[in-house]
């Protein structure tokens, strides 16, 4: 898999990219460091079988810090998978109210309330009565009468969900849980108090949730909500994306139920596009080895959950830091996820020198593609990345299908 000659274009529009020159597109694709790797093996088996045979499911998760909050190229992905492939729609997986908790929230779907809650960032607070989970944040509210209402916004990939987790405190649930105008159809409410959280199954798939919590006694105590997932019985792909603003890989690694959480939905394929908030510091101030042994550590709780699961390390993306000074601990950190994707079989997608490098989001500045602080995209900048994604994706898709082959 090590040696494999790439072409510059699968899908994406070569005359968008001639636009801009300072752009390598001969890096874009998964590269691995290894001779092979068998759990991409068996994701590209397993997605094979699915768009033949419309069967199954394949969870995918991809964890980072502002970049993936927004959920702009992130969603680009996940429209992609949901919709390239006819009849297998997938499912939207994991999603946190963070409109709720006083943050920008993805523009692809929403949480309405009538009560005030109050938020929790796993970057900002670390209070001993929250324990963090996959998402990385939460929400609370010690009203008497909860309500909770979701839908998608703004997505043409829209599935409907027959079940819908809900991901709150631990022990018995002081709550009792309604569902508006779609009472009638709940078929069953199971509660799991040792991993803190409630399953609805829906007898007919629905595609908005509205959803109220009653206390139980007159205790004042709260309800905690550390994020929702929405399920349901069609094949195809979830894609869950996990972002909060500032967030490094030291924060995730200080989320108690991290893992466990994670576990109750296993991934398939997990990418990591933690970095640019680790590297952000002054070039003395960086260990790259630090970073290296937190992204071990996240590695292996992934691990842990899934052995099998298919790992991407990407590169985080130039940037200035203080918008003044080039930042060069992007390329110390593609070293040590270099020698990582070779430990674990992972593949990497070198976003940093698909970009052009040292120096280079200046040149996406001045095209419109960055804005100012030279960190974050602007949108047609998220939407060139998730473009320049899809297309590596499915480059290494044409890999597997020419090396099966070419085996028989």
């Amino acid at each position: 898999m090590s040696n494999y000659c790439f072409p510059d274009f699968q899908e994406i529009d070569s005359n968008e990219i001639a636009k801009y020159s300072f752009i390598d597109p001969s890096v874009n694709h998964f590269r691995f460091y290894s001779d092979d790797s068998q759990n991409w093996e068996l994701l590209a088996k397993r997605l094979d079988s699915l768009i033949q045979f419309k069967q199954g499911k394949l969870h995918f998760y991809h964890i980072g810090g502002s970049h993936l909050q927004a959920d702009i190229y992130t969603h680009d992905i996940r429209t992609f998978l949901q919709s390239n492939w006819e009849g297998i729609p997938g499912e939207r997986g994991m999603v946190f109210p963070f409109k709720l908790a006083n943050t920008n929230n993805p523009s692809n779907y929403e949480f309405t309330s009538p009560n005030t809650w109050k938020a929790y960032r796993s970057v900002t607070t670390n209070p001993s009565t929250i324990d963090y989970g996959v998402m990385g944040a939460a929400i609370t509210c010690n009203d008497s009468l909860i309500k909770l209402f979701f839908r998608h916004n703004r997505s043409s990939v829209q599935p409907p969900f027959r079940t819908v987790r809900i991901l709150h405190n631990k022990g018995e649930l002081p709550f009792d849980i309604h569902f508006g105008g779609d009472e009638i159809l709940v078929e069953s409410i199971i509660q799991n108090p040792s991993l803190g959280y409630s399953e609805i199954t829906f007898s007919d798939p629905i595609d908005v949730l509205d959803v109220q919590f009653s206390r139980k006694n007159q205790l004042p105590l709260e309800l905690e909500i550390y994020g929702f997932q929405f399920l349901n019985d069609l094949p195809g792909i979830s894609y869950t994306s996990i972002g909060v603003n500032g967030a490094g890989l030291y924060t995730y690694l200080g989320c108690r139920n991290f893992e466990e959480q994670l576990a109750i939905y296993p991934p398939d394929f997990f990418a990591f596009s933690v970095g640019t908030n680790d590297g952000n510091v002054p070039y003395d101030q960086f260990n790259p080895q630090v970073y290296k042994r937190n992204l071990e550590k996240m590695i292996e709780k992934v691990l842990r959950v899934n052995p099998k699961c298919a790992i991407l390390l990407t590169v985080p993306n130039d940037s200035y830091y203080h918008q003044r000074y080039l930042n060069r601990n992007i390329a110390r950190e593609r070293d040590m996820i270099i020698e990582l994707a070779e430990k674990y079989h992972a593949a990497v997608w070198d976003f940093y020198g698909i970009m052009g490098e040292l120096g280079s989001s200046k040149l996406w500045k001045n095209r419109g593609l960055m804005q100012a602080d030279m960190v974050h995209f602007t949108s047609p900048g998220y939407h060139l990345k998730g473009a320049l994604f899809t297309d590596s994706f499915l480059k290494f898709l044409r890999q597997m299908h020419e090396r099966t082959t070419h085996i028989q």
